[in-house]
């Protein structure tokens, strides 16, 4: 099967007297309907890749998307393409309609669409609202329904929940499943390794602009060696025995107005409720953090 997104020996540098590499020799593609995610610190690439998918800033070395070169025929290669940013922006006294209106004339879709793509990201009952009035859950699920307003096989995200609660993240990342489900190729940038295991089938590792990695999303994990935080709720009276049973079963913990918040390796996230549960300390609920 023929890659829908073929990158090959990418580099991308900015300024001239002291020229940054953002980018430094990056080839991978990425098969029809396969999710793969960007990771890396802060600076290691990530977005610039992005922008060089879409075209938004001159390269070296080769893009593709769906057979069409990202810079010479960068029109037909985004019409192949929908993006939801980091950062959202939407004229604040336009209602949701009129947005979706807005962009479908951009995009030349079907106006029918537009209560289609709502329904599909749960806004159908806030048509009539402004986007000053949506909370930042739903400027997201907007965002998305705007990239996804003309059908386009690709769908690119940047860091997508970064800026949302908890409860908006999950909600945000079930439609981006079921978007999946649907046979969308994805490519996405995330530093949440939960996402990253929920969505991703492959992984592409960066470290200042260059690949250090490629992997299934589930062995990132394991072969990166990271950890995670959980917060765990407890009643109140058996905190301070929960932090004593943790310590000797070789964990730091502590404690905090909402609860204990315990560090683990993400191949062990199972034993602090164990050592709990042991001690029978039950624990009401947890959080990945």
């Amino acid at each position: 099967m023929e890659p829908i997104i073929s990158v090959r020996e990418l580099t991308k540098t900015f300024g001239r007297r002291k020229p940054v590499v953002a980018v430094d020799d990056l080839s991978f593609t990425v098969a029809p309907g396969q999710a793969v995610a960007l990771w890396g610190p802060n600076g290691a690439g990530k977005t610039t890749v992005i922008k060089c998918l879409l075209g938004l800033l001159r390269y070296q070395g080769t893009v593709q998307v769906g057979g069409y070169d990202a810079s010479s025929q960068g029109k037909a290669a985004r019409r192949l393409m929908g993006y939801v940013p980091q950062e959202i922006t939407f004229h604040h006294d336009l209602s949701v309609a009129q947005t979706m209106r807005f962009y479908a004339r951009l995009k030349k879709a079907n106006l029918e669409r537009v209560s289609q793509v709502l329904s599909q990201v749960g806004l159908p009952a806030h048509t009539h609202k402004t986007i000053s009035a949506l909370s930042g859950g739903m400027k997201q699920r907007l965002a998305l329904a705007v990239a996804l307003m003309s059908d386009p096989p690709v769908l690119l995200l940047d860091e997508p929940t970064s800026n949302l609660d908890a409860a908006a993240r999950d909600r945000f990342f079930h439609l981006l499943q079921e978007v999946k489900e649907g046979g969308k190729t994805v490519v996405l940038t995330s530093h949440r390794m939960e996402e990253i295991r929920a969505l991703a089938d492959r992984v592409l590792v960066m470290e200042r602009g260059s690949l250090a990695l490629t992997c299934p999303a589930g062995q990132l994990a394991g072969r990166l060696g990271l950890q995670t935080r959980l917060r765990l709720y407890l009643d109140n009276g058996k905190r301070e025995r929960a932090l004593a049973v943790l310590a000797a079963g070789g964990l730091e913990a502590t404690s905090n107005s909402r609860g204990l918040l315990v560090d683990v390796s993400l191949a062990q996230k199972a034993l602090p409720i164990r050592l709990l549960e042991q001690a029978d300390i039950a624990v009401k609920d947890f959080e990945e953090m």
